[in-house]
């Protein structure tokens, strides 16, 4: 990995601290749903004894639910284990201010037991584990995520009192590219652009999308362990600049019967010189891949129904997959094809593949982590790329991705590249995580049933 300056330094922190402008520290680091958990430190206290030592947590929090119910199945994590503690050791490299809270900063950590050994099913430490084994290769990923979402002028607090229903989007129509329809929202997109730049992400652009009030914040890629962090940082982010500013946010992939929220994960791969390892020698031509990049693509597709999973992680993952909704259903690739579940883009430098399985409810760490080990694969077995699609992918002859979070567990459960790559720890820890997921909707009456069955059946 090349050394990288971190947003803001452990001696500036003194600095700012020392003068006042600092005085508080989060420590986080990513659950299984990619949410941030973690803790406050008075700054002070932070830099005197954690920053050296460490701290801990509880570590049921690899082994809950959404709602942060203690489950069944997990082996790392019980009841009948006692519910331990996990060390917490700061990462230093990801040290940023929080601008939106004032006088505060955050960093990530890396969990570990207290024998010193990696916590093997957290996150961070999968993603980790799959970017060593392509730096084996002489490899580094390069990764930028792409995050839609709708706002809403209700705050988080309406929106639970009324149970997600009747809400009022920021924009009544779709306001796809529209400057007019991104102004009424730009107080809000403006803070949240301003003050991601000022936690060290640099942002790109922002737009309108199709789904009334959705939107999308692109920021410029970077190595995948980098983008996944960055990525963490903007979702938590951008929900409190929102309740902030009265308003609410959705990342879920599919909020009602309109498009989606998506998040597009595109990914090249740098050789030890710099140089983008997918493209072929420069001819200017669109599209020219390696051999590197047509056997890491292969893998892909490879893996793409055993590797769902951890793209489309949730029950509601599975209803953005429907035809014709820009969402994909087949395992295709194609040039510059928005109708495939892999899309190639770019030539020589930015040359690079698109993965439009995953939703605004993707974990990034579990989802990069998929497409490294789905691409080495590809290059451990040197397969074959077949032809691309050059059509309508939804209408043509291709396997469908899985249709639901069962039929994605499954494949995922008795998957022999995802045991090879991820070991038999991982597989189990997340084919509980959708077992759990799974139950609980199971024994749920929702209010679909309930309009179809109260009066009429």
């Amino acid at each position: 990995m090349v050394d990288r300056k971190p947003p803001l330094g452990t001696e500036e922190l003194r600095s700012l601290v020392a003068s006042g402008e600092i005085d508080t520290v989060v420590l986080a680091f990513p659950d299984m749903q990619g949410r941030l958990q973690g803790k406050r430190f008075s700054a002070r206290f932070f830099l005197d004894e954690v920053l050296t030592h460490g701290t801990e947590g509880c570590n049921y929090l690899l082994a809950v639910d959404t709602e942060m119910n203690t489950v069944e199945g997990y082996a790392m994590s019980s009841w009948e284990q006692g519910y331990g503690d996990f060390a917490m050791r700061p990462d230093t490299a990801t040290l940023r201010r929080l601008p939106w809270n004032p006088g505060t900063v955050l960093l990530m950590a890396d969990l570990a037991w207290h024998d010193g050994s990696p916590v093997t099913a957290a996150p961070r430490q999968i993603l980790r584990r799959q970017l060593d084994r392509l730096a084996e290769l002489g490899l580094t990923a390069q990764v930028g995520t792409e995050l839609e979402f709708i706002v809403f002028k209700d705050s988080y607090e309406r929106a639970w009192d009324a149970r997600y229903r009747g809400l009022t989007p920021v924009n009544q129509y779709n306001v796809d590219y529209s400057v007019l329809g991104t102004g009424r929202v730009e107080p809000l997109m403006r803070r949240i652009r301003n003050e991601m730049a000022g936690a060290g992400l640099t942002v790109e652009s922002s737009k309108g999308e199709c789904n009334l009030g959705q939107h999308e914040i692109a920021f410029r890629y970077d190595e995948a362990l980098v983008t996944c962090d960055q990525h963490a940082v903007y979702k938590t982010g951008a929900k409190e600049i929102a309740a902030q500013e009265g308003h609410s946010l959705t990342f879920m992939a599919k909020y009602d019967e309109r498009e989606g929220n998506s998040c597009h994960i595109h990914l090249s791969l740098t050789d030890a010189d710099g140089r983008n390892a997918m493209a072929a020698e420069d001819t200017g031509a669109p599209h020219d891949m390696s051999p590197v990049m047509r056997h890491f693509l292969a893998g892909q597709l490879a893996a793409l129904r055993d590797f769902s999973l951890l793209y489309a992680p949730n029950i509601n993952s599975y209803k953005r997959f429907r035809p014709g909704s820009f969402a994909p259903t087949a395992v295709a690739w194609g040039a510059d094809n928005r109708t495939c579940a892999l899309r190639v883009v770019g030539h020589g430098r930015s040359l690079r593949f698109e993965n439009r399985l995953p939703g605004g409810d993707v974990n990034p760490y579990l989802a990069v982590a998929g497409l490294i080990a789905a691409g080495l694969y590809g290059l451990e077995n040197r397969l074959e790329l077949p032809e691309p699609c050059a059509g309508n992918a939804y209408t043509g002859d291709y396997a469908h991705v899985p249709g639901t979070l069962r039929e994605a567990a499954e494949l995922w459960e008795n998957s022999e590249i995802a045991k090879a790559a991820f070991g038999p720890e991982v597989v189990a820890h997340y084919r509980n995580m959708a077992r759990v997921e799974l139950d609980a909707f199971d024994s749920a009456v929702t209010d679909w049933e309930l309009r179809r069955s109260f009066e009429r059946l």
